[in-house]
């Protein structure tokens, strides 16, 4: 069951202010919209953020994601060497493959200079030059691809190809999940990411008359227009339109943000820095709790103590209208009784935060100790104790 420790309400709202907002307006273009503040995890703009829709090169991010964790874990390694297959150039080069690495046949590219051509470049062939090495084939590679999406939370995205081609459906994706995506990227990766997603330009490969080398610009709108902007991905088919997953960090604060079915990639431009600049500016964070900070007990079934301390995991922060107060009402939720062993630090229980402006903001609360599982006379006890009704 839910249980809900009443009594930090009063005590917090009294602390918080009183005054009421509404949520600050904002009018896009683009048919989907989608914003999330990771500093409290509140969802500060929602428009069709659960219409499936193909993510042109957004879907990327998710090959990107799959190399990362592999990187992770040592069974993928970036000074890695990948021959590039004669059948894979011949299928994905040329006007007709969209955007390219310009890889050529029977080239050898490390796995680092795939995943800056993936990233910067946007190339359809790097996409599946990396595929291919991971997994033998694109198809097992996409499989490869739904897996993770399933671990970290997708539950309304599905993966065909690895660069995101329309497949007649196949390929698909909401701005929810993307922003799903990028937040997991972010925080599962933090060095990979700084590494690979804010690189403004890249050079791969060689003009065909001259034999100049070839440097191709970050397509990422917010770089070099936002403050603090790294990352991530733009996409554009005929059928998706222009799209982007777009993160930035100002203040401890990080954003992110998901557009698409745009007209023209001078709209997703002006729209992207629209949408990233209300985000900064008509939100802002309010301290709720200090990291470590107690803020109750939750029950333990069967453990060597019969409740925990709950902490805050981190400075806990809750997303406000900017220049404004609100007021706030918090309750402790967890489903309990926990069940031991715990240990100190298991995210056992979550701080409810309610305000007039946004949908209820859950920020995370921790075991402040261990607790061991009970011995046997005392699981015995605690069986005598539950039949005559004294727990």
């Amino acid at each position: 069951m839910i249980v809900r420790i009443a009594g930090v309400s009063a005590v917090m709202a009294l602390a918080l202010g009183s005054a009421e907002a509404a949520a600050p307006p904002f009018e896009t273009t683009a048919e989907i919209a989608y914003m999330q503040d990771l500093s409290s995890g509140a969802v500060l703009y929602s428009k069709n953020a659960d219409l499936r829709m193909p993510p042109a090169s957004m879907a990327k991010m998710m090959t990107v994601y799959v190399a990362f964790d592999l990187i992770k874990k040592g069974e993928l390694k970036l000074d890695q060497m990948v021959t590039v297959r004669p059948e894979t150039w011949k299928q994905w080069h040329g006007p007709a493959a969209g955007s390219t690495m310009f890889l050529s046949p029977g080239e050898q590219v490390s796995v680092a200079n795939l995943l800056f051509g993936i990233v910067t470049l946007s190339g359809n062939d790097a996409c599946v030059v990396l595929a291919e090495q991971i997994s033998g084939t694109e198809p097992a590679f996409a499989a490869l691809m739904n897996r993770r999406a399933a671990e970290i939370g997708l539950k309304n995205s599905h993966f065909g190809t690895s660069n995101g081609w329309p497949d007649g459906g196949v390929t698909y994706v909401t701005a929810r999940d993307l922003g799903t995506l990028a937040t997991a990227t972010i925080q599962n990766f933090p060095d990979l990411y700084k590494t690979f997603y804010s690189r403004p330009n890249f050079t791969w490969g060689k003009t065909l008359g001259s034999g100049a080398a070839i440097t191709q610009a970050n397509r990422d709108p917010l770089l070099g227009r936002v403050a603090g902007a790294d990352g991530l991905k733009t996409g554009h088919t005929e059928e998706a339109g222009y799209g982007f997953t777009g993160s930035a960090i100002q203040n401890n604060r990080r954003l992110v943000m998901v557009l698409a079915k745009l007209g023209s990639a001078g709209a997703r431009i002006d729209e992207s820095v629209s949408f990233m600049n209300w985000g900064f500016r008509a939100w802002t964070a309010k301290p709720v709790l200090a990291k470590g900070k107690s803020v109750g007990t939750a029950k333990v079934q069967l453990g060597d103590a019969t409740s925990v301390g709950l902490v805050a995991a981190r400075d806990l922060a809750v997303t406000v209208p900017a220049g404004l107060g609100s007021d706030m009402k918090t309750s402790v939720v967890y489903a309990g009784p926990l069940k031991a062993p715990i240990k100190k630090g298991d995210h056992v229980a979550d701080l409810l935060v309610r305000t007039a402006d946004a949908p209820p903001q859950r920020l995370p609360l921790v075991a402040a100790a261990d607790v061991g599982e009970a011995g046997f006379f005392d699981r015995v006890w605690a069986g005598l104790r539950h039949l005559i009704g004294l727990s």
